[in-house]
């Protein structure tokens, strides 16, 4: 008789599933037997671990960027000075705050960081200078063991000396016309301190040390006329130091005056 043969096992279509796969237990079981895939802590972690590196790798600029973002471009201090410099060279009723940015090398953002206004950054600009000038002669003025005379000649010498460190400063206060309430504070500060000068030399006369055919007022104006018209020439790289140029001006003024 022929042989018979059994049919094919047919696909469960419900399922899907071979019937010979599914009644076969070793079908599917190596992934899940196999200790390395399954039982090994460091399997996922280090694809994690690498999907987190790549995540931080492509953030970094991104932060980078923004620490950066809004950072000032020098300190106050320094903004200060290079304002100054910017103020005397351009004038400062010429120089807006975007003149100011472009010749700084900055953004007025950064310049904002530490002023309110153009009219801030001038009085900080001018302050420096003036503070230390009416400091000096204010000292120099008060000091016990000397004559008005010797008071006034170490006066207008510590005033070069001043006037050349806070050169831009100080250039930029002789400038000023009262066009601001920044500007009109600067020149009532600058009176005051002519006063102190004029003060000196008026004791000085009284004591005979200084000729009295020449009022206070006018020598005052002729002794600060020499001290101030140093902003016009001096530049750092002048071959002469301050404290030479400082005794050449007290030098030629007071053997002019002297009785």
């Amino acid at each position: 008789m022929p042989k018979t043969t059994s049919p094919a096992p047919t696909p469960d279509l419900e399922s899907g599933v071979d019937p010979d796969a599914r009644a076969d237990p070793d079908v599917g079981t190596d992934a899940r037997a196999d200790p390395d895939v399954s039982t090994d802590p460091d399997v996922g972690t280090a694809a994690s671990t690498q999907t987190e590196a790549t995540t931080a790798e492509a953030s970094a600029p991104r932060q980078r960027k923004r620490t950066r973002r809004g950072r000032p471009g020098y300190d106050r201090e320094t903004l200060i000075n290079k304002a100054t410099e910017v103020f005397v060279s351009r004038g400062y009723d010429g120089t807006s705050m975007d003149t100011a940015a472009r010749e700084l090398g900055i953004t007025k953002s950064a310049i904002y960081h530490h002023v309110k206004s153009k009219e801030e950054l001038l009085h900080l600009a001018i302050n420096r200078g003036i503070s230390a000038l009416d400091s000096a002669i204010e000292d120099e003025s008060q000091r016990s063991g000397l004559n008005a005379l010797e008071r006034l000649r170490a006066a207008v010498h510590a005033s070069v000396v001043i006037l050349i460190e806070y050169h831009h400063s100080v250039t930029l206060l002789l400038r000023v016309r009262g066009n601001s309430a920044v500007e009109i504070e600067a020149l009532d500060q600058r009176r005051k301190i002519d006063d102190k000068i004029r003060a000196l030399v008026a004791e000085a006369i009284d004591e005979g040390g200084l000729r009295s055919d020449f009022t206070p007022g006018l020598i005052t104006r002729l002794l600060f006329g020499m001290v101030n018209s140093i902003t016009e020439w001096y530049r750092p790289s002048y071959p002469v130091d301050p404290g030479t140029i400082a005794d050449a001006v007290t030098s030629m003024a007071f053997n002019g005056l002297e009785v």
